[in-house]
Order: C-alpha cells, then sequence, then structure tokens
C-alpha cells in the first residue's frame, strides 16, 4: 500500500483513479487535497488537531504523569495561526467535495468552536453537531473542573442548496430499535485490545478514535462504494472502517510511524460481504418503476393474467402496461381499486403473476428490476 509524491499523484489523478484511490498520501493536509480531483469526494471525516494549548505536565494524584497530547502537530503559536490553518484546510476539503457530499468534523471544546465557526464562515451548512459522550472519560486530575467526558462532531453539507446528501434514516432508525436516531452517541474511548501500541507498548497514537464511533458515522452518512477521505489519517481507523464497510478511502498523513501502522492496519482488514453493508431503504428513496418496466424486461408477458392473493378477481396484461378486466383498462392502481370498490389501492401489492399454481407478487417482480439499476434513485 504505497503512498505517492506530490509530482507523480499531481500528473496521474485525472487519468487513473486508482492512483489516489484507497491510498495513504503522504504529506501537508492541504497539499495533498489539492492535489485530488475537484468533486471527487462523497464524505470526508476530519479529525484535525485540536490546539489543546497544554501547559506543562499533567499528573495524576500519585504524582504519575499523564500520556497526554503533547506531540508537535497539535501546536498552534496562537488562535490566529490555528485559525488560517484551520481555513486552509477547510478550503481544500470544500473543493473536493461533491455537491451532495458532507464533512464530519470532530473536535472538543479547545477547538471545536473555532472550527465550527471558519465552516459557516466557508460556507458549509450544519447539518446536526453530534456529541460522542465517552462511557469511559479520563478523569480530571486536577479537580479543578467537571470531568471532560464528550467531544463534538459537527456534520454538514458543502452549502445550504445541497439537498440530496446521503442520510441513511431507516437504517439508523432500525438499528435503535425503531426510534429516531439522536444526536448523543454513547461509545467507550479506544482502549483494551483495539488500541493500536508500539514496539515499546506505549499508544501508537495519542487520540485515536474507536472503531465503533467511525461504523455509525460512515453507515449513516454514505453508500457501498463511496469515497471517504480523511485529512487526517493518523493510523487509520477511518480506513479500516470504510474498506471493512465496502467503501472506499483516501489517506493523508505527514509522519511515517503512523502510515507505517495504517497500512498493515488497513491490509488485514477483510471486507464485509456486500449483502451485509446494504442499507435499509425507504420507499420514498426507492428508484421509481412503472408497471410497464416489467413487460418491457419480459417478467411479465402481455396477455399475463393477474390475480389477487385470494383468487377472487382476475385481469389481463396489455402491452402498453396497463390491465384490463373486460373493456376496463386502466393502471394496476385504479383496476385494483374498482375491483374492491375502494378509493385507492396498492396495485403493487395487490396483483400477483400465476405461475403454475404459485402466485408471485408483482411487487417481487419489481424488485428484480430494482436490483439491476441500483435500489435508490440518484
Amino acid at each position: 500500500m504505497a503512498y505517492k509524491s506530490s509530482a507523480s499523484l499531481a500528473t496521474s489523478v485525472e487519468n487513473d483513479r486508482s492512483e489516489w484511490l484507497d491510498r495513504i498520501h503522504k504529506g501537508h493536509c492541504v497539499a495533498r487535497m489539492e492535489a485530488l480531483p475537484e468533486n471527487s469526494v462523497d464524505v470526508i471525516f476530519a479529525d484535525p488537531p485540536y490546539n489543546l494549548q497544554l501547559a506543562g505536565d499533567l499528573t495524576r494524584p500519585d504524582q504519575s504523569k499523564v500520556d497526554a497530547v503533547d506531540d508537535a502537530w497539535d501546536q498552534f503559536e496562537s488562535f490566529q495561526a490555528y485559525d488560517a490553518f484551520t481555513r486552509a484546510w477547510l478550503l481544500a476539503a470544500r473543493r473536493v467535495l461533491k455537491p451532495n457530499g458532507t464533512i464530519w468534523v470532530i473536535g472538543s471544546y479547545h477547538n471545536i468552536f473555532r472550527v465550527g465557526a471558519a465552516m459557516q464562515d466557508l460556507g458549509f451548512w450544519i447539518l446536526n453537531d453530534v456529541v460522542w459522550r465517552k462511557t469511559n472519560p479520563m478523569p480530571n486530575f486536577r479537580g479543578r473542573r467537571f470531568q471532560n467526558a464528550h467531544e463534538t462532531m459537527i456534520w454538514a453539507s458543502r452549502d445550504q442548496n445541497a439537498k440530496a446528501y446521503t442520510f441513511n434514516y431507516d437504517s439508523m432508525k432500525a438499528a435503535n430499535d425503531d426510534i429516531q436516531m439522536r444526536s448523543d452517541w454513547l461509545f467507550p474511548i479506544c482502549s483494551g485490545g483495539e488500541r493500536l501500541k508500539d514496539a515499546d507498548g506505549r499508544k501508537a497514537h495519542p487520540t485515536q478514535k474507536p472503531e465503533a464511533l467511525l461504523a455509525r458515522v460512515l453507515l449513516s452518512s454514505t453508500k457501498p462504494g463511496d469515497v471517504v477521505l480523511d485529512p487526517f489519517f493518523g493510523t487509520g481507523t477511518t480506513g479500516a472502517v470504510a474498506k471493512r464497510l465496502g467503501r472506499h478511502y483516501v489517506g493523508i498523513e505527514r509522519e511515517d510511524e503512523y502510515i507505517e501502522v495504517a497500512e498493515a492496519r488497513i491490509a488485514a482488514v477483510e471486507p464485509l460481504e456486500a449483502h451485509s453493508v446494504r442499507a435499509a431503504v425507504s420507499k420514498r428513496a426507492e428508484r421509481r418503476v412503472p408497471f410497464v418496466s416489467l413487460v418491457e424486461a419480459g417478467l411479465v408477458q402481455p396477455g399475463a393474467e393477474l390475480t389477487d392473493s385470494q383468487r377472487r378477481w382476475t385481469a389481463r396484461v396489455r402491452a402498453d402496461g396497463t390491465i384490463a378486466i373486460g373493456d376496463d383498462a386502466a393502471s394496476i392502481h385504479r383496476i385494483g381499486a374498482r375491483v374492491q370498490g375502494l378509493d385507492t389501492c396498492n396495485g403493487w401489492t395487490f396483483w400477483h403473476v400465476r405461475t403454475g399454481e404459485a402466485l408471485t407478487s408483482i411487487d417481487d417482480l419489481r424488485r428484480t428490476i430494482r436490483d439491476s439499476l441500483g435500489a435508490v434513485e440518484a
């Protein structure tokens, strides 16, 4: 899983997706995003530096040192410098995001408000702020503040007019016991066997996010085959989850040691079967298929007999996609309503095709066509 140089990447991205897709690109996030094709990414998950502004070592009551985030990549000389960095990477991210794409940015109280303001200034349209509530947060060792037990994720579309972004509402509701998924999510911080360690047993990355958090992000806002960009790739949580769930990833990372860990981690991931990552789709989001399409596809022949599930009424299929009882011809819905003396009828579930002694719902035949075309309307 080799990463590409700036020169080779810039000359090849437009010609071959394989040169930039499912790869880790080493370098500064802004420069790397500027080398990617415009409007090429479905979703961005960004875990930027938090600019924690730590002053001195943090110790526990027993005077042992806390393994806090004190890396150079998280340090900025001023809020102004951090704001300039934030605007630069957000602008680069907006360029590569598809018009109907969305972006997730995670942060703490140190930075998320500054990031959110910059996003609004640049034209992003905030859809939700999602609170990740930690089941096992780090204690507040100094006892001078409330225990910081959450982080905030901003979920936004590219602009206010982006209406066709992906949100798998029905999947999220079904996963939440048929109750609307709320914007406060409860997950433990990354620990135990999931926490990646270096050869000396130390954390491979100080802010590794749990895979369960990324899985919910991707399952809620992407479809199989979508491209997910992470401009602060770290040890590759986004890439590992994307690969497992049948999504493509693009990672950008500066640090060689993180890239090495991420490459090994992602290489070990086995993608799930396609049927396991398909999202539940609402009826209104399904692709419209008229009854005549079944006739044109040969799934129902002109002259074929349709009947209801109890075999009380029969109708004949015409070549133009209407059905008829005697000289009375109309749509599957109107004829179904007339025979029952009703104002309306769902003809798809009412009418069936005879197959020997068995009956096959024409709605099942419609599903065959939808599967061949792609289930969701673009």
